[in-house]
């Protein structure tokens, strides 16, 4: 459930020990199959404005402040995505599917300005998610988002641009050192005229397009864009490297190089299904190794999730949410870099961790957000001077207060689901449906600051305590 999902919510744990994991993964597929609409949270005012920008007849009548005010609702709009997301991640049951997206926008990181863009990418993401990686990666690469990100605009004949061919090849499909620099300069000719329009539709410029032969992979050829991608595919690389990239987020840090090397096999023979994919691990028997279990730091946007799928929240402001993403590093539609975001143990340091134990606790009792966000990472793409990939850096700003986080959690779930349980076997329930270790010495730390005045706050204290200790950071 944390793993295919972000975490079970609380009306589910009654029915967590009656099936086998086969079948909840199957629930989870059936829940997940419907297609996603299509969400859009631009206000038709913001509408009207940007249309009437990219009308060359009615843009000289707006005016410098028309412009700004432009820019203020498009950044409103994109971090009222931002929460809109969250909130589905939360409540639908089409689980999978928005865990599937949430993975795909940070393997084709792309950060952009524009509401419509962010709109169509993150459609792209949830509706292809678990379908074939070659018609997805097809699909984020004609995305305007994708196109403008890594500036293919100016990719043209003549003057070829090889931002984009070379993140395609180096972070989207084939990883670091399985191309050459030939091969990206040749790729970059086959991608010129590639670029999108106003509304975000995909345009091929042809008169921008070099018709030139091209020799990429070992392939010569007039190619396209379309044809480079398919070589690209043909490459038994790619499907390693996404298979690598899924197991590390999926499964463990630390690979298992025969289960990844078989797992590669199999997606490539299948044509690259993701589906099919996902199924072979999430029905393993490998994949509840206790070595897979807890393994996994839950990033920022999964423990937020997961808190709320457990006890139910309401903020007075939502933006609060945005603002904990901010300082735990892990903006929904706002990767750091071109890279995304490393995971693992980079989500914690000395003032993240500090926040995240808080987070609990500031939803049962109104507190203030007043800790550093972590350093923003937007320069050279992401990349350091030579080539590597950047790691965000530490926080350097200083402590900021972001105003009051007042919630109303709904318990009610809770504390039905307890309500046959023995008051000594409460800590040991609660731990169990909270923790994914057994550790027996943590109810003895916990037990010392839970309220026991009544049944009903020891099972809120207990819950809050639980949900703030270190062991509840894993997955």
């Amino acid at each position: 459930m944390w793993r295919a999902g972000f975490g079970p919510a609380v009306e589910q744990l009654d029915d967590l020990p009656k099936y086998k994991p086969e079948k909840y993964y199957k629930a989870l597929v059936k829940a997940s199959a419907k297609e996603p609409q299509y969400i859009n949270v631009a206000s038709n005012n913001l509408i009207d404005l940007y249309e009437q920008q990219q009308d060359a007849g009615k843009r000289k009548n707006l005016d410098e402040m028309q412009r700004r005010e432009i820019n203020r609702m498009q950044q409103a709009a994109v971090r009222t995505l931002n929460l809109y997301w969250l909130k589905e991640m939360v409540t639908t049951p089409a689980q999978l599917r928005e865990k599937m997206a949430f993975f795909w926008q940070g393997h084709f990181a792309s950060r952009n300005g524009n509401i419509f863009y962010n709109q169509l990418l993150l459609h792209v993401f949830r509706k292809y998610g678990l379908s074939d990686f070659g018609i997805l990666l097809k699909q984020v690469s004609q995305s305007a988002s994708m196109l403008y990100f890594l500036n293919n605009q100016q990719n043209r004949k003549g003057r070829p641009n090889e931002n984009f061919a070379r993140e395609v090849m180096e972070l989207f499909t084939l990883g670091r050192g399985n191309y050459t620099e030939k091969d990206i300069k040749e790729a970059a000719r086959a991608f010129t005229g590639w670029t999108a329009n106003s509304k975000g539709e995909f345009v091929f410029r042809e008169n921008f397009h070099d018709n030139g032969e091209k020799t990429v992979l070992g392939k010569t050829g007039n190619f396209n864009g379309d044809d480079v991608l398919d070589i690209i595919l043909e490459h038994k690389q790619t499907a390693k490297f996404i298979t690598q990239k899924i197991y590390t987020f999926f499964v463990n840090d630390k690979m298992d190089d025969a289960i990844v090397s078989r797992l590669a096999d199999q997606f490539y023979n299948s044509k690259y299904d993701i589906a099919a994919l996902m199924e072979t691990i999430f029905t393993s028997d490998w994949f509840y190794d206790p070595k897979n279990i807890g393994a996994r730091i839950k990033s920022p946007v999964e423990l937020l999730a997961g808190i709320q799928r457990m006890i139910p929240v309401k903020l007075e402001n939502d933006y609060a949410l945005f603002n904990m993403q901010k300082i735990l590093g892990q903006q929904l539609l706002y990767p750091p870099n071109v890279a995304g975001w490393p995971g693992g143990r980079s989500w914690i340091d000395s003032s993240t961790l500090m926040m995240r134990l808080r987070i609990p606790q500031m939803f049962n009792d109104k507190d203030e957000l007043n800790v550093a966000p972590k350093q923003d990472d937007d320069v050279m793409m992401g990349r350091k001077a030579d080539g590597t990939a950047a790691v965000p850096a530490k926080a350097q700003a200083a402590k900021k207060v972001y105003g009051a986080v007042t919630a109303k959690i709904d318990w009610s779930g809770n504390i039905s689901q307890y309500e046959n349980i023995k008051k000594e076997q409460l800590l040991g329930a609660i731990k169990n449906n909270l923790l994914q270790v057994d550790l027996s010495n943590i109810q003895e730390t916990v037990s010392r600051n839970i309220d026991p005045s009544s049944r009903e706050a020891y099972i809120k204290s207990a819950t809050v305590q639980l949900m703030s200790t270190p062991e509840y950071q894993m997955c």
